[in-house]
């Protein structure tokens, strides 16, 4: 097998760490290398990662002190993410898949959802969104003119460029 120049890998990793830790500092208030637990989710996310909640806990898992303490360190922290960005791991919905299942919701074929449904779908029905969430989304995705959501234009807010990506 021909030996390739690591440098380069080597770089995109460092390149990878680095914004690891920038995302991390955000979060980390005390300034000593440690975030509270629940805010794990926002890192990832804003990493361009989208983990479920069961693939948030399974990394939780991975990361959080034997005993845990609420907080999660760095250095447990910045492997476990690395990994995860290298893989590619926990991509966003492709923008067909997000159409198809607002379509699906969608019963008289409109182009919008009312917030009542939406409300009812996202908080009854599969793995059930927080108030938090609700509020999050509503926040974004409802047009306060008509208490719609019109998911197409929800959905072009939503979509992640991954060419915009991390370097690799």
């Amino acid at each position: 097998m021909a030996e390739k120049d690591g440098s380069g890998e080597n770089r995109a990793v460092a390149e990878i760490e680095k914004k690891i830790i920038e995302a991390f500092e955000v979060f980390d208030h005390e300034c000593n290398k440690t975030v509270d637990v629940r805010e794990i989710g926002s890192i990832v996310r804003s990493l361009g990662r989208f983990p479920t909640e069961a693939e948030l806990h399974e990394l939780l898992a991975k990361v959080e002190e034997e005993e845990p303490t609420g907080y999660i360190p760095l250095e447990k922290f910045l492997p476990v993410m690395t990994k995860v960005l290298l893989d590619r791991s926990y991509r966003p919905i492709p923008e067909d898949v997000l159409l198809h299942a607002f379509e699906a919701l969608d019963e008289n074929k409109c182009g919008y959802i009312t917030k009542e449904e939406l409300v009812k779908y996202l908080t009854e029905e599969g793995e059930p969104f927080t108030q938090e969430e609700m509020e999050d989304m509503l926040s974004t995705a409802l047009d306060p003119e008509t208490n719609t959501v019109r998911y197409r234009d929800y959905i072009s807010m939503m979509i992640v460029d991954e060419s915009q990506d991390l370097p690799l």
